[in-house]
């Protein structure tokens, strides 16, 4: 774990040096703890692609600890912020693995996210789990994106359902979920084509895809994961709420955290769009598509131990 630990830290360097390391100047000061200070504040978690709802809601959370608690040292806030910050991540929310075969996931986000490649890397760790994995191309408007979905199906053991290119996606699913329940699968995940969250008729598509997958397996799909990349910072909230709406999403998948300043977006996501992160990218490699842990998250948000 200690290891893990270590990477993580390492990956979220850039996001602790913008967003804790101002933090501390602030509460390094001799000065007293007041409006000037939540105001300085407030200013670093806007910086860091906080969103103002959640940074107010966090200035004031800390405004009331201060207050009741009786703080006057502005060396304490550090400790206080990162247990507010910890509190408002909540809960870990690890992906639904049905009872009944075959889980479902359908993986949807805008263009430019990486999300074939990010399920091509969420396969490959299931396999690992033990678990029979099959792949549906469902993003049928890119030849490359079928091509890159086989690549990762060879690397990931697992078998892809296509279909020519300009096919119905929803055809595809179709296919995808009467071969995994044929063959006994795990878990099918579904790739869909990158789209602008403001183009109707994309998100129409992705209705028909759903209604195709409820009406083969009931309870289905357990998992509308939206692939979110980090470092568009604040557009990213936007994108939650519009396909949340389109598409129940349940979960989010953070990428790329480990080459962005604006981690802080993923508190935004949590508090105000009340959808949880799942996984985050922090990485290459398939083993850095990992489970998120907001209690770990948060520790290495604030750990600068051995840091200059």
């Amino acid at each position: 774990m200690a290891g893990i630990f270590s990477k993580l830290k390492e990956r979220l360097t850039k996001t602790r040096q913008g967003f804790v390391g101002k933090m501390e100047q602030i509460f390094s000061g001799a000065g007293r703890i007041d409006e000037d200070l939540y105001e300085e504040l407030e200013d670093v978690l806007l910086q860091s692609d906080v969103g103002i709802n959640t940074a107010m809601k966090l200035v004031e959370m800390l405004r009331i600890s201060v207050k009741e608690q009786k703080i006057s040292d502005r060396a304490l806030l550090k400790n206080l912020l990162q247990e507010h910050i910890t509190t408002l991540l909540g809960e870990e929310s690890p992906l639904t693995i049905s009872d009944n075969k075959p889980t479902v996931y359908l993986i949807v986000g805008v263009n430019g996210v990486g999300k074939t490649t990010t399920i091509g890397k969420l396969a490959k760790n299931l396999h690992e789990q033990g678990l029979k994995v099959l792949l549906a191309a469902g993003d049928t408007f890119r030849a490359a994106a079928i091509e890159q979905l086989e690549v990762w199906g060879q690397r990931a053991g697992a078998e892809v359902i296509k279909q020519a290119e300009g096919a119905d996606p929803a055809a595809v699913a179709f296919d995808a979920l009467k071969a995994a329940k044929s063959r006994n699968m795990d878990v099918l995940l579904i790739d869909t084509a990158g789209r602008l969250h403001n183009k109707v008729n994309l998100m129409k598509e992705l209705s028909k895809i759903k209604k195709v997958i409820e009406r083969e397996v009931p309870e289905a799909p357990h998992e509308v994961l939206l692939v979110l990349d980090a470092t568009t910072g604040q557009n990213a909230l936007q994108q939650v709420r519009l396909f949340k709406e389109a598409a129940d999403v349940t979960g989010i998948i953070l990428t790329k955290l480990d080459g962005t300043a604006k981690g802080g977006v993923i508190l935004g996501i949590r508090d105000e769009a009340d959808v949880p992160v799942k996984l985050i990218g922090i990485g290459e490699g398939a083993e850095d598509l990992r489970p998120f842990d907001p209690k770990e998250f948060a520790r290495a948000l604030f750990d600068r131990n051995e840091e200059e």
